[in-house]
């Protein structure tokens, strides 16, 4: 056998996006210490990750402070606390905020990417509010902020409603359309479609296409996976898949996949014995048969995820029972 094996290899263009404390504080409303997000963007940085997501650039009055922690809202001061004086170029990292449709007074939150540490705001947001979400791209670029189309819930919606979304996204200033899986649903076959779709609508606009994969159905590293393999070069993941629900993409599984001798495994590892893992004693994330249910029949996990705080978390019948009777 050769010492070679030319299917084992790497695409330097393709960029890891963590997104544990954004995706994560929607487990416990942001509410993480500085410790903790500090870990994880030290870890980042000594991963060789190429984005960091810290949180989301969200209203306070939409998510009062009083219930809201401080990664919800990325005020530049918090930011500034974290990471001092972040810079993007010498560090390799850069650091990139969420920032909701209907959610984020953007025109008064973001501010120039020259006065901020942040180098992309990613813009969240449904079929039916792309017109803001256009909006909003072309603000936050105006401001110098590299930016991404992320299409919530297509697994959920009519064709025609994503071709009318990817004509509207085609013509702005996004670097990347994310394939997003919200209810963790979406199969091999569908994400093949998808991507596809997506490539084919976007041709000529020099845009990347993402993957942003949740756990759902425990397919949320096979999907991240089938996305690279169709050429995918931008791919999000949790430590430990830590997120919402039944969490995402492990950040740990990807690097491994990966194979680019950039990435420095023991950082992840550390962060996730040390920070990650004591959270599983007060939080509950990652798959169970409560948010596999949802998965299976389509769902957003919110109504797992109110089972699993109630008083009877593992009566998955009767969780099971409730779900399909309300269908």
């Amino acid at each position: 056998m050769s010492d070679k094996a030319p299917w084992i290899t790497f695409r330097p263009e393709l960029k890891v996006l963590d997104c544990t404390v954004r995706d994560g504080g929607l487990v416990n409303a942001h509410q993480f210490t500085d410790e903790f997000v500090k870990a994880v963007y030290q870890a980042c940085l000594d991963a060789g990750i190429d984005y960091m997501e810290i949180g989301y650039k969200n209203s306070p009055k939409t998510f009062p402070k009083e219930k809201f922690g401080p990664w919800r809202h990325c005020d530049e001061a918090d930011l500034q606390r974290v990471v001092g004086d972040h810079d993007a170029e010498k560090t390799g990292l850069k650091l990139a905020a969420m920032a909701d449709a209907g959610k984020s007074d953007w025109e008064t939150q973001i501010v120039p990417a020259s006065e901020s540490p942040l180098s992309m705001i990613r813009v969240a947001f449904y079929a039916h509010q792309v017109s803001e979400a256009v909006d909003m791209i072309r603000h936050a670029d105006a401001l110098g902020y590299e930016t991404t189309a992320n299409l919530m819930a297509v697994s959920n919606i009519t064709e025609e409603e994503i071709d009318t979304v990817l004509e509207a996204v085609a013509g702005t200033p996004a670097s990347t359309m994310v394939i997003v899986d919200s209810f963790g649903y979406l199969y091999r076959e569908q994400i093949d479609r998808l991507y596809r779709k997506y490539t084919s609508a976007l041709e000529g606009t020099g845009k990347e296409i993402g993957i942003h994969a949740h756990n759902n159905l425990q397919l949320a590293f096979a999907n991240t996976i089938e996305a690279i393999i169709l050429g995918c070069n931008r791919v999000d993941a949790t430590l430990f898949g830590f997120g919402r629900g039944a969490g995402n993409c492990h950040t740990e599984l990807l690097l491994g996949f990966l194979r680019n001798p950039k990435f420095e495994m023991r950082p992840i590892i550390d962060v996730i014995q040390n920070y990650i893992l004591p959270l599983r004693k007060e939080l509950d994330w990652g798959p169970s048969i409560p948010y596999n249910i949802t998965g299976q029949l389509n769902q957003h996990p919110r109504s797992a995820i109110e089972w699993r705080e109630g008083a009877t978390p593992d009566d998955f019948l009767g969780f099971y029972d409730k779900v399909v009777a309300e269908i």
